[in-house]
């Protein structure tokens, strides 16, 4: 039975697995490697979803977006080991399809708080989507991506999504993350083209 099948006869698996990348601790609390992290807090805080944590690497919480039942996960790892987390959940809840695998995250390319929706491609050098891409054996997976710009020079981009984002600079990124919690509820509802038309046109 491969990854993708867990499925057990009478099961009713959740549509949608939303993961949202970060490091765990309290030092890397309002960094900008966390922002995606804090975008699926956030989702869960909306819907009054709770996570609870001891399995699958992850803290999880089980809730519905209207009628579609989803899961939305936290990694305990490290950014470098995220993978453990998607493969882990999407075995014990049965996800049939890699793509229905939403992984927000943090994104250098795109300037501060700006959000894009993107199916599948490559990796951009994210030490947590390269963990995802190896452990689920397949880049498919479903992105939501959270603007957090380049550092003034390239030598620094370890320095610069690991510092703490000083508090002049967070509004901007909290709203990047609140527009990441609607593109994800939208991609619930009525799917990734969909979702890509609304939120990639702004």
């Amino acid at each position: 039975m491969g990854l993708f099948s867990g499925r057990r006869a009478g099961d009713n698996p959740p549509e949608w697995l939303i993961l949202g990348l970060g490091n765990p601790g309290s030092q890397y609390e309002h960094t900008r490697h966390n922002i995606g992290e804090h975008a699926v807090r956030a989702l869960a805080n909306s819907l009054n979803a709770n996570f609870k944590s001891g399995k699958n690497d992850a803290w999880v919480a089980e809730t519905r977006v209207g009628e579609h039942r989803i899961v939305l996960g936290v990694p305990i790892t490290f950014m470098n080991e995220s993978g453990r987390a998607a493969a882990s959940l999407i075995k014990r809840f049965g996800l049939g399809d890699v793509e229905r695998l939403v992984v927000v995250h943090d994104e250098l390319d795109l300037e501060p708080g700006v959000v894009r929706v993107k199916s599948g491609g490559g990796l951009a050098g994210h030490n947590g989507l390269r963990s995802i891409a190896q452990h689920v054996s397949s880049r498919d997976f479903t992105r939501v991506r959270i603007g957090v710009g380049r550092p003034p020079s390239a030598d620094r981009g370890a320095d610069w999504v690991l510092s703490k984002v000083p508090q002049r600079d967070r509004e901007i990124l909290n709203v990047g993350a609140s527009v990441a919690c609607e593109a994800v509820e939208l991609i619930v509802a009525n799917g990734i083209q969909a979702a890509m038309r609304s939120v990639n046109s702004r």
